[in-house]
């Protein structure tokens, strides 16, 4: 019985797109160049990737969904290209938490038809539903008769997953499994995949926009950038990239886009080493700075935010992070 559950091993992707309106311009998009990794059994793997990174054509090839141009991979040992039909019966898969249900049909009602589907019946279809109602919690928040296009985006997330896991499959592929939800949703979805593969032996792979989350429950991470991955390892061995950098965050108030911060942090520090979320007038900066530089530059940086009128609120230093590693090699390949 091979050690790892899933293998990529370089796979190749290239999409044709067209563009503009009037004069059709056509161009080939490398959306995989080689990529390679490996998730072992009873783990949960998190590809980390900015938009257009290759993420959701990666695991849609590992789902028998798209065909690589060159390259192989395995689920369980079955090639996804050549035993497909294999590879099917072993994974359960999410790739969007609102799409292939039935909109006039209850929550019952839709994992009833997907379970026959499987080829489940009976009492045994019946069971199953009951405990995965149970599991993901749907039972307490009246999914079971109120109609799939009454359901909260949470409510979809979970009855998604719950679809995925019908056929007791060994492995879970779930595309951005929390894009979205609440915080209470995000965190009952966190706890059951890590439940799932701790308690049940499943291996589980997402994909995710979210370093809390994936810091929170994956076993081990691979970090993808225009087609290739860049980095893998557990948490600590890739926090380890940075152990020469200090994360300083700044919180502050300034009335201007955030066009205009990125263009000032990138003037500042010489690099994109930042990260930068807004809500109307307020900042939270995270950047990347080398250990024994943080005292100069965080007084340049105060001078600045102050000369052009902001107002700061915090300014601290953290331990480094996996947004960090995340924020220092796409930032060094180019971003995406």
């Amino acid at each position: 019985m091979p050690t790892d559950a899933i293998i990529a091993e370089d796979l190749w992707k290239s999409f044709i797109e067209a563009r503009g309106f009037f004069k059709r311009r056509k161009s080939i998009v490398e959306a995989l160049r080689g990529v390679s990794f490996r998730v072992r059994r009873r783990e949960v793997y998190g590809l980390l990737g900015p938009n257009g990174a290759g993420k959701s054509t990666t695991i849609k090839i590992l789902s028998t969904l798209l065909l690589p141009d060159k390259g192989k991979a395995f689920i369980l040992g079955h090639d996804v290209v050549k035993e497909a039909e294999k590879v099917r019966q072993v994974i359960g898969v999410s790739l969007s938490v609102e799409r292939g249900f039935f909109w006039k049909l209850t929550g019952y009602e839709n994992l009833k038809y997907f379970g026959l589907l499987h080829g489940l019946h009976g009492d045994a279809l019946e069971e199953r539903i009951n405990y995965l109602f149970k599991i993901l919690g749907l039972e307490e928040l009246g999914a079971r008769d109120k109609f799939y296009e009454d359901f909260s985006l949470g409510m979809k997330a979970r009855l998604s997953i719950a679809r995925a896991l019908l056929h007791d499959p060994p492995v879970l592929i779930l595309d951005e499994p929390t894009l979205g939800l609440d915080p209470a949703s995000s965190r009952h979805i966190r706890e059951l995949l890590v439940k799932l593969s701790r308690e049940e032996g499943k291996t589980v792979l997402i994909t995710s926009h979210n370093m809390f989350e994936v810091e929170l429950i994956c076993d081990r991470v691979g970090i993808i950038n225009k087609g290739r991955i860049i980095a893998e390892g557990s948490i600590m061995e890739l926090k380890k990239i940075v152990v020469g950098s200090v994360p300083v965050v700044f919180a502050f108030y300034l009335k201007h886009d955030k066009k205009f911060i990125d263009s000032l942090f990138s003037e500042i520090l010489g690099s994109n080493d930042f990260a930068v979320e807004s809500q109307e007038d307020y900042y939270r900066v995270r950047i990347l700075v080398n250990r024994g530089e943080e005292d100069d530059i965080i007084h340049r940086i105060l001078e600045k935010i102050r000369s052009i009128g902001g107002r700061v609120k915090e300014v601290r230093i953290e331990e480094p992070s996996l947004e960090d590693v995340f924020i220092k090699l796409t930032s060094s390949t180019g971003g995406a």
